[in-house]
């Protein structure tokens, strides 16, 4: 694979690893010997050397009981019967009377050691094995149970059912299922996934999981399906679902971060109708926009034309539509938005299954005649779809005025949802077009299927809820900076709002969203509060950064480079370890221009490696160049950019590698040791080089986890402490926050007050 598209797969995740707690994992003492675990693969931890076949969740959440069921197989790849320790640290808020494991058909006996004991579990752990790695889970109570016999080349299959009485804080009831300690695995877990069941006597309305990428299902007002699934992996982040329940139109929630108590503070606003009854949705009015020009030909136009039919299956029977295709000239079904009864829905049917690819691309001229059928008075909100695979080459072919024409022409504010079919498309006009009509823009490359997108997409806002969105707060003492997004989007049906931003001030506040909800104006209110101080929440201003980061860059795509957003995206990607093939070379050209003492630098290694240095620097190069040069803005790289800052402005978890990512790593089928002589030992380092632990940037090079608070110190006293020493544990236990930074690794540089502690290891 080229060394650009291994670097992607290195940052695929954005570098977003949070707070972890655990999972359970079987601790075994080593064999005296020179050779204790012959036959297994190196980068194993030392008290964690056996291998996790599988890891199956499912939890059943009724109001505010929380049941968790585990299904989990370990798996001894050594010659040896082994004997162990299966150590379960708690999550927060779990209360087990009884503990009991099946093993070989016998029910055993645990003992639960509250949190000064498992702390010293986990140090003894640490002193023995000389590996840091648990520390991470100082704090937490623990369950504990011996494991005899582990059967040479053989699974150990376990199965836990624990009961939790979950919190309600403030109308916020969180679930957290403790998935980290599967990174303790030998080899990579071959099959991952957790299912939350929740039923509620109250309707359900925010839901949220900040930690992974889930699918969420509703059934009706009530009931809910969070899940997550994924094979080969190691996971490395807790699973957290966050939800609320009321009788209320509108759920309206408030979480903040705020660990010091000082300087600004971070909050989400989750906001959601939840799932409307059957016959209760508001009825719309959409045109469905397709390019038919000859570009279109051969799979393109047959997928267009099989998900426009879904389309058409699924509008609802008091909405009203219309299907223009365009290619040289646009020509309407009905010439009107036509009401969506079985008739004309079958001859727009007729329509659709005539169409073929021939002719130009008249971009104008089609979103005129869309635009034109909303008339100014229409209280039914009215949505575009807009597809088209190529540049406008018929009629007006400027971008600035197409983009002024449907600023012009939509003074009803209609909102036009725009998917880009294969590369050939100026993705700034299109870009320009969703964010102009408050709505967002999709491209599918051509190896995608355009059929199931569409679909899955139009699934979603097919039935409008809550539009014209706008959010005020109350207390005049409180001052919110930084939205993201900063243009609040329509709410559909069972869809929900998701904004993060800043704070000064602290205190009670009531939060107001009003629009137009249900073709009626209205304005909603819900009593929030902005803290003082708050510890936890950690994703909240990790993906507040993320967000703001997606938006820096993609202002430096459209705009151009200035020295402000620069400043501003480098200064952030360094404090949350955002990594991306753009900011990894921000982060490198600002420490070269700082003059940053080279053992403070952060990324070292991606420095020393020239290939990639100028692949980064040439992705960084291509933002600058598409906003000068309107010939950059179409093609394979101006695809890529679209998609990638479009998932970073839009991520909602912390575990979530962008789409546009995924997308561009299926079409990397190459091998290692390609031409470009780039190896999979590097990518996968690159992967791993910046972790973000309980609020601060930690990035690695070599053996030394390194501070990022720390070059921007320079008084710093300097201490030296050698691992594993008295004077080690003794900083732990003075400390015990930095027990999550210590957890990292034996060789660690961590800001404390004002010294900076090099950890270090005689034997390294």
């Amino acid at each position: 694979m080229t060394a650009l598209k291994s670097l992607l797969f290195a940052v695929a995740s954005i570098a977003a690893a949070a707070i972890a707690s655990a999972d359970g994992l079987i601790i075994v003492r080593p064999p005296q010997g020179p050779h204790p675990w012959p036959g297994m693969p190196p980068g194993h931890f030392p008290f964690a050397p056996l291998g996790v076949n599988y890891h199956r969740v499912s939890v059943e959440i009724n109001d505010l009981t929380a049941t968790t069921s585990i299904d989990q197989e370990f798996h001894n790849p050594n010659n040896a019967r082994l004997e162990g320790t299966y150590v379960f640290p708690l999550p927060p808020g779990a209360h087990i009377d009884k503990f009991s494991m099946d093993i070989d058909g016998t029910m055993t006996e645990a003992e639960l050691l509250p949190a000064d004991k498992a702390r010293s579990l986990y140090e003894d752990i640490v002193r023995q094995m000389k590996d840091p790695a648990l520390l991470e889970y100082t704090g937490r109570d623990a369950f504990k149970v011996r494991i005899f016999p582990i059967e040479p080349r053989s699974n150990k299959r376990i199965r836990i059912t624990y009961t939790q009485l979950l919190k309600d804080e403030n109308g916020l009831v969180e679930y957290l299922y403790p998935l980290n300690t599967e990174k303790f695995s030998s080899t990579l877990v071959r099959d991952v996934s957790v299912k939350v069941s929740i039923r509620s006597k109250t309707p359900l309305k925010t839901l949220y999981c900040p930690s992974h990428d889930t699918e969420i299902s509703r059934h009706g007002e009530t009931e809910a399906v969070v899940g997550f699934e994924a094979r080969d992996t190691r996971p490395d982040t807790d699973f957290k679902v966050v939800f609320s329940r009321t009788p209320n139109p509108l759920g309206i929630d408030l979480l903040c971060s705020r660990p010091d108590g000082a300087g600004e503070g971070h909050f989400l606003l989750l906001a959601s109708p939840g799932l409307t009854a059957p016959g209760k949705v508001q009825p719309k009015d959409i045109c469905f926009v397709l390019d038919t020009s000859g570009s279109m030909a051969g799979g393109k136009l047959e997928q267009a034309k099989k998900a426009l039919r879904f389309c058409l299956a699924n509008l609802n029977a008091e909405d009203r539509f219309e299907v223009i295709r365009f290619s040289t000239e646009a020509e309407g079904r009905f010439g009107s938005l036509t009401k969506a009864d079985p008739a004309n829905i079958a001859r727009a049917n007729e329509m659709v299954d005539s169409l073929k690819p021939i002719g130009g691309t008249a971009i104008g001229d089609a979103l005129r005649q869309a635009l034109a059928l909303r008339k100014p008075d229409a209280a039914r909100p009215y949505l575009v779809v807009f597809l088209t695979d190529g540049l406008p080459t018929v009629g007006e072919t400027r971008e600035d005025p197409l983009v002024d024409q449907v600023v012009k022409h939509n003074a009803a504010g209609t909102r036009i949802f725009a998917f880009g079919i294969g590369d050939d498309v100026n993705t700034h006009l299109l870009d320009r077009i969703a964010a102009q009509t408050k709505a967002v823009s999709q491209y599918v490359s051509a190896k995608e299927d355009l059929e199931v997108k569409l679909s899955n997409f139009y699934g979603r806002i097919k039935e409008p809820v809550f539009c014209d969105l706008r959010i005020s707060f109350t207390n005049p003492d409180i001052r919110v900076t930084q939205l993201q997004p900063g243009t609040l989007p329509d709410l559909f049906n069972g869809d929900m709002l998701v904004v993060f931003g800043k704070y000064s001030g602290s205190g009670a506040s009531a939060a107001r969203i009003s629009g137009i909800f249900n073709g009626e104006p209205r304005e909603f209110t819900a009593d929030v509060s902005f803290a003082a101080s708050a510890a936890g929440n950690d994703y909240i201003p990790q993906l507040w950064a993320t967000r703001r980061v997606g938006w820096l860059l993609d202002e430096i795509r459209l705009r151009g480079e200035s020295a402000e957003l620069v400043e501003e995206t480098t200064r952030l990607a360094r404090q949350y370890g955002i990594v991306t093939p753009y900011t990894a070379y921000l982060i490198l050209e600002d420490e070269r221009k700082r003059n940053v003492p080279v053992a403070l630098r952060n990324m070292r290694e991606l420095e020393g490696d020239a290939s990639v240095r100028g692949q980064v620097k040439s992705r960084m190069d291509s933002l600058d160049r598409e906003a000068r040069e309107e010939r950059s803005r179409s093609g394979d790289v101006a695809t890529a950019n679209a998609k990638s800052l479009g998932g970073l402005k839009d991520q909602r978890s912390v575990r979530q590698a962008p789409a546009a990512v995924q997308q561009e790593l299926a079409k990397a089928g190459s091998k290692p040791g390609a031409s470009d002589g780039y190896r999979l030992s590097q990518t996968q380092n690159y992967a791993t080089q910046a972790r973000n632990l309980n609020g601060r940037a930690f990035y690695q090079n070599g053996t030394v986890w390194t501070d990022s608070t720390a070059q921007s110190r320079p008084n710093l006293r300097q201490i030296n402490i050698a691992f594993n020493s008295d004077a080690y544990f003794a900083l732990l236990r003075d400390h015990p926050a930095a027990s999550q930074w210590l957890s990292l690794g034996n060789n660690v540089d961590l800001v404390l007050g004002d010294t900076l502690y090099q950890i270090r290891d005689g034997q390294s």
